[in-house]
């Protein structure tokens, strides 16, 4: 079953292709995602790799956590699930009229 694992500490030049080219040293990859950020399109630092099977994630995590990766000592582990978050609350932003 696959497992999906955090990375942080991230380059803001690490791509998607150059985190699931990293990680396959340790086994096939799923998926690899670096987060972006919306306004500026700008990586946010972090992002996710989903490994095939339980042991090839537990061989990436030991592979690579502590280790450097495009300059920067990243951090890797076990992610953990969303939880649910509060809805944000409104400010009503924009102008508002005095009268």
């Amino acid at each position: 079953m696959a497992k999906k694992l955090y990375v942080g500490s991230l380059s803001y030049n690490t791509t998607d292709d150059s985190l699931r080219s990293a990680f396959e040293q340790a086994g096939a990859v799923t998926s690899a995602s670096v987060v972006m950020d919306r306004m500026t399109g700008r990586s946010r630092g972090f992002g996710f790799i989903e490994m095939s099977s339980d042991e090839e994630a537990e061989k990436a995590i030991e592979m690579w956590n502590g280790k450097e990766l495009d300059g920067r000592r990243v951090t890797v582990n076990e992610a953990r699930p969303m939880t649910e978050r509060p809805p944000r609350e409104s400010r009503g932003g924009g102008f508002r009229s005095r009268y």
